[in-house]
């Protein structure tokens, strides 16, 4: 089905405020428009079928950026936690707010369907796993570690914690653990490996930083 217009022009509307403070920026929005790109990236590489239609999974990346509260605050120098499945509840629960009365229901509720399924871990469809698995690389590669930097600045911390919780990942096999039972694709699963990498030579060119300085 095509992607509706108004529903996209209100869920651009919602996305420019970045906080429960009201805060105007072009980040959640732009993740979510790198979210629906990765889409139909992948699509086109027909880990789905070609003629899979994405408007949903589009719609679906929009409401996941939606601005959703932590269901447990985080601890002074913690990053916040939010499982997969809390994201998804809110996000169906806010999309349902932002599409409110307009004549778009079949496509909301094709959406919700979607995010009640994106959690599982085992999802029915292949569009659920893939919208899965473009989540799940959000959090591998340079623009992972990226956002773990900002997640954390924005809760008071700084370079040393960032620091701090590469090292903690990859003592625990946190990554490992990520790879093996993170994907449902492949494909997807490779391109998270190589991003991985990518990521561990920045995260060690700062320790290695940290460490000249005689911080760590």
């Amino acid at each position: 089905m095509p992607l509706d217009g108004e529903l996209k022009r209100r869920l651009e509307h919602a996305l420019a405020i970045v906080d429960d403070h009201g805060t105007r920026g072009t980040r959640l929005l732009d993740d979510a428009r790198r979210f629906c790109a990765r889409i139909r990236t992948l699509i086109a590489r027909e880990l789905v079928p070609p003629q899979t239609d994405s408007a949903a999974m589009e719609i679906a990346c929009m409401a996941l950026q939606l601005p959703f509260k932590a269901v447990k605050p985080a601890a002074p120098g913690k990053q916040a936690r939010t499982t997969l499945r809390e994201r998804a509840e809110q996000a169906a629960e806010m999309l349902v707010g932002v599409a409110g009365d307009a004549d778009h229901d079949s496509l909301v509720e094709e959406t919700t369907q979607l995010l009640v399924q994106v959690h599982q871990r085992t999802p029915a469809s292949n569009q659920a796993k893939l919208l899965a698995d473009v989540l799940n690389l959000e959090d591998f590669g340079v623009a992972g570690l990226i956002a773990q930097a900002v997640t954390l600045a924005r809760q008071g911390a700084g370079v040393m914690q960032v620091a701090d919780g590469c090292q903690k990942r990859e003592q625990y096999g946190y990554w490992d653990a990520r790879l093996k039972d993170g994907f449902h694709f492949e494909q997807t699963r490779q391109l998270a490996r190589k991003r991985l990498e990518q990521a561990r030579k920045a995260a060690a060119l700062l320790v290695a930083e940290l460490t000249e300085d005689g911080a760590l």
